[in-house]
């Protein structure tokens, strides 16, 4: 498919697992796509991994003044922003008893402020168009609790549900649609820097579908929320998580 031929997006935290299958699913559908990574090595090489109608736009989205540099970058490149997709994220499981300011607040700037601010910095070119896709990575535990990560990671994916209804509102009127994706456990690297493979097992042994999802399952579900044929869909928060939360 060539669905997004002509169409440019914003991939957060692109260098692996969801975001990183989101990059190369979009790049294949036709996509020119900005790929953001902190560390500028890193995202150049997923870049030039894609093709020549990636650019890597590096920088730590908790700093000053990156959400604008990145969306400045895209628009100097390819004259456009029509998908932004928010997938960054700070994952740490340290229970609360344990937990310090200093970790709290890191998870809410780059889980909850980082989308914030790169929605904004989006908006004078979606607007512009009359045109924009925001896909926002949330999470089950967003929907309920976080099965692996701690509290300051459960508030902030509840957060970003809670913006991306409030900017839906907002941005209808713009042709810009706002949505979530809600993944549950899913088989990525971060997932398994928190898990054993037999504690994985046990949780997949519990789902409905009987395991984890991936990578490339997620990254369809953002490209449909970024296509137009999901243009009468905002505010939503779409589960994927074989059946482990239905509501």
């Amino acid at each position: 498919m060539a669905d997004f031929a002509g169409r440019v997006a914003i991939v957060t935290g692109a260098f692996r697992g969801l975001g990183r299958a989101t990059a190369e699913r979009l790049y294949e559908r036709g996509a020119s796509v900005a790929v953001n990574v902190r560390d500028a090595a890193r995202a150049d090489e997923v870049a030039k991994s894609l093709g020549e109608r990636a650019l890597a736009v590096p920088g730590d989205l908790s700093s000053e003044g990156v959400a604008d540099d990145i969306a400045r970058a895209t628009l100097e490149r390819f004259g456009r922003i029509d998908i932004l997709v928010n997938n960054a994220a700070v994952a740490h499981s340290t229970r609360l008893s344990e937990l310090s300011a200093a970790e709290w607040r890191e998870t809410l700037e780059v889980n909850l402020t980082a989308p914030f601010l790169l929605a904004k910095a989006v908006l004078p070119a979606m607007k512009s168009r009359g045109y924009g896709r925001i896909v926002n990575v949330s999470s089950t535990a967003g929907r309920m609790v976080s099965t692996l990560a701690g509290a300051h990671y459960t508030a902030s994916k509840a957060g970003l549900l809670g913006f991306t209804r409030a900017a839906a509102k907002e941005l209808g009127a713009f042709g810009i649609t706002v949505n979530a994706v809600c993944p549950g456990m899913i088989d990525t690297e971060l997932t398994r820097e928190h898990a054993t493979p037999e504690r994985l097992e046990q949780l997949a042994a519990s789902y409905p579908m009987r395991r984890l999802g991936t990578p490339l399952e997620v990254a369809d579900l953002i490209c449909f929320a970024a296509s137009e044929q999901a243009g009468y869909i905002t505010g939503a928060s779409l589960d994927i998580n074989g059946g482990d939360l239905m509501m």
